[in-house]
């Protein structure tokens, strides 16, 4: 009898859609796939798939969550404006309620990020796809 991988729950974004991929370059990710998954392993629930900006990055560094340098021991790059990262859902909230919310990618935002912030906050910073500019 050979054994079968169990079948894995395809994602749901917040959309409720299948999840896209956020971002490749750097890698991103709670399991460092692409993608803004999450898991009972996720204790910071991983779930936004924002493109930082410098603003965003410059208060979250000084509300604690210093995203831009680099921490080659842990394989992270540290980010520049324009790169695409899945963010912890409490932190970019923690960044929009000081004033430096991010665009947000709602097609590659995982559903559990509706828990934490409200879907209209994320609907306000959402990136229009292409297709539909």
């Amino acid at each position: 009898m050979e054994f079968e991988e169990p079948i894995k729950a395809e994602s749901k974004n917040v959309l409720g859609q299948p999840m896209q991929t956020c971002g490749c370059d750097p890698m991103t990710g709670f399991y460092r796939d692409g993608c803004c998954d999450t898991g009972p392993d996720d204790l910071g629930v991983h779930t936004v798939c924002c493109i930082v900006s410098e603003e965003f990055l410059a208060v979250s560094k000084y509300l604690g969550n210093d995203l831009s340098t680099p921490m080659p021991q842990y394989g992270f790059p540290g980010l520049k404006p324009g790169d695409r990262w899945c963010v912890c859902a409490s932190r970019w909230l923690q960044v929009y309620q000081a004033g430096a919310a991010c665009p947000v990618v709602l097609e590659a935002t995982h559903e559990n990020t509706l828990r934490i912030v409200p879907f209209d906050v994320l609907l306000q910073h959402a990136v229009i796809p292409d297709q539909l500019h």
